[in-house]
């Protein structure tokens, strides 16, 4: 079954077993995506360090975000109307 896809409508065993389920088949496809990149020559560690940064950066984006929005209110304006300000796609 697909994520999700599950939904029993019955004993709180039947739910459990269907969580399982669809965590056995989350655990596969991940297994087959690293075995995959592994096939394609990346190593583990560089997966991590991969990983490591998207946090990094994720982290470092949300405290901008948060930061144009803090001053988007201070100026009375949408934090969209800020971006040509500071030369941001709204895509960013």
């Amino acid at each position: 079954p697909s994520p999700g896809s599950c939904q029993p409508k019955g004993a709180t065993e039947e739910a459990l077993r269907c969580e399982i389920e669809e965590l056995k088949q989350k655990d596969l496809a991940l297994d087959q995506e690293i075995a995959r990149l592994l096939s394609e020559g990346y190593s583990l560690e560089e997966l991590e360090k991969h990983i490591s940064l998207l946090h990094e950066y994720n982290d470092i984006k949300d405290a901008g975000q948060m930061l144009l929005g803090k001053l988007a209110v201070i100026r009375g304006v949408t934090t969209k109307q800020l971006y040509p300000e500071y030369d941001l796609e709204l895509s960013d």
